[in-house]
């Protein structure tokens, strides 16, 4: 059953390495890369904190997140024990702002599917991590 886990993992890693790959060039997919400004153009207009005064450029959020990704997928799918869960807590707390986003700004249901599951599997990881941490303690 780890192999399952560990496969889930390294998938997972190298799906936010491209997906932040995207983020960051549009040498990857031009097309992509365009919607993605376009979204984080969008998100800028409905960031919770913009009442509060704090603007939000949409371009270097995107570079934030693009690199967030990039840096959390290869920490996911190779990095020590450690850095993987702190990769994940913080790719989970990424996949929640993207959730956010897609209900905030009233996107079909059907688009927050990729991000529930790269959530959920992200929690499904830490839920098995802690399992595991645990039955060492007991053993």
């Amino acid at each position: 059953m780890a192999i399952v886990f560990v496969a889930v993992r390294v998938v997972l890693g190298f799906f936010f390495v491209v997906v932040g790959a995207v983020k960051l060039t549009d040498r990857i997919s031009p097309e992509l890369y365009a919607e993605a400004v376009d979204e984080f153009v969008k998100f800028a207009d409905v960031f919770p904190l913009n009442d509060a005064g704090a603007k939000l450029d949409p371009m270097k959020y995107q570079i934030v997140v693009g690199w967030i990704e990039v840096i959390g997928g290869l920490l996911l799918a190779f990095g020590t024990k450690a850095l993987q869960e702190v990769s994940n807590i913080i790719l989970s707390i990424v996949m929640m702002g993207a959730i956010y986003f897609l209900l905030v700004s009233k996107k079909p249901l059907y688009k927050c599917i990729p991000a529930s599951v790269c959530l959920g599997l992200l929690l499904l990881l830490l839920y098995v991590w802690r399992r595991d941490r645990e039955k060492q303690k007991a053993e």
